[in-house]
């Protein structure tokens, strides 16, 4: 009788250890790929961006996901880690929900993260455009236009459409625009930024006309605004301005003439030509303070709040006359005859040196 042969059992074991070391094998190929994908990844987060000698800038528009921001990192040159670390590291710091629209500035050391939490922080590059005391529109205008970061709205629109625009139809723009640096991000245009200047001179008028001085010759906010300029574009020295405003009220109440220059010069217009003359002062327009009393009709420059402030709080005093002394300060007199010694003094010797 036979008897039957057994199978042996270590192949399967065999197999399975086989199966056991592969698998092994693998895991340690995955944690090894791992361990350099988190190494690699580390690397990404801590250098800086490679931006080079100039500043570069990148514009996140609205309705920009940030897979279109991601295109336009490289696009500006910016190639540092994979799109899925830029994803991931996005993800984490919750960013691609915080987006915030603007201009921004990549600086020297920006890190990846730097630059993702930036985007979400909304600090955007902030722009200046500063209002010049004493300007007169036409140059405030010359200088918008002149402004690449101002988006231009207004080329060939004359002087009283553009009022009309900032709902002040009717009104005569010079002076109406406060003095100040103005801070804006990409995108604003000419417009909106004098409607912004349009509105603080007024919010200034309406602050200070009330704490007026008492029995000032003024009827209104324009007429202090009319005497302001005047005082602006009379004023080489800060500290003058109430002395020089003092001059002007007292003529105002005892009906002298204001007889400045400024005033006239404004009414000649483009004509002038940088040297005022005596038939200048003859010549009667509505802006000729020699010819005519009182304030002219209208502003004839931008005044500063100081000058705004001074028109309504001039200097006590009795002076009523006063001459350039040729280093932008003045001689202030009380009488005609001091006044004559002070243009001997400093004018007539000036023209003839």
């Amino acid at each position: 009788m036979s008897k039957k042969s057994s199978t042996p059992k270590a192949r399967p074991r065999s197999r399975w250890r086989w199966f056991k070391l592969l698998l092994l094998l693998l895991l340690i190929g995955a944690a090894a790929a791992g361990w350099k994908a988190y190494e690699h990844y580390q690397r990404f987060l801590a250098t800086p961006l490679a931006t080079g000698n100039a500043e570069p800038t990148l514009l996140v528009a609205s309705g920009d996901s940030f897979d279109h921001v991601l295109k336009k990192i490289r696009k500006i040159g910016l190639h540092e880690g994979h799109d899925l670390e830029w994803q991931f590291l996005a993800f984490q710091l919750h960013v691609t929900t915080k987006l915030q629209v603007g201009e921004y500035a990549l600086g020297h050391g920006l890190t990846p993260a730097g630059l993702l939490n930036k985007l979400a922080s909304g600090k955007v590059i902030q722009h200046r455009f500063t209002i010049v005391e004493g300007w007169t529109f036409h140059q405030l205008r010359a200088a918008l236009a002149a402004d690449p970061t101002v988006v231009q709205t207004l080329e060939g629109v004359d002087d009283d459409e553009v009022m009309r625009r900032l709902d002040a139809e009717g009104i005569y723009p010079e002076g109406r625009f406060l003095p100040e640096t103005y801070h804006y991000t990409k995108g604003v245009d000419d417009l909106r930024l004098l409607k912004r200047a349009y509105l603080a001179m007024q919010e200034l008028l309406n602050e200070e006309w009330p704490k007026r001085d008492p029995d000032l010759p003024l009827a209104n906010p324009d007429e202090a605004l009319t005497l302001a300029s005047i005082i602006e574009k009379e004023t080489g020295q800060a500290s003058e301005r109430p002395q020089i405003a003092g001059v002007f009220v007292r003529r105002l109440k005892l009906g002298m003439l204001l007889q400045t220059d400024p005033t006239v010069i404004y009414g000649i217009g483009p004509d002038y030509d940088g040297n005022i003359t005596r038939v200048h002062l003859r010549t009667d327009t509505p802006y000729n303070t020699y010819t005519r009393a009182g304030l002219p009709p209208t502003p004839i420059a931008m005044p500063g709040r100081a000058a705004v402030e001074a028109a309504l709080h001039p200097a006590d005093g009795k002076d009523l006359y006063f001459v350039a002394r040729g280093d932008g300060s003045h001689a202030f007199s009380a009488t005609l005859a001091e006044h004559n010694r002070a243009v001997r003094r400093y004018q007539l010797r000036r023209r003839g040196r």
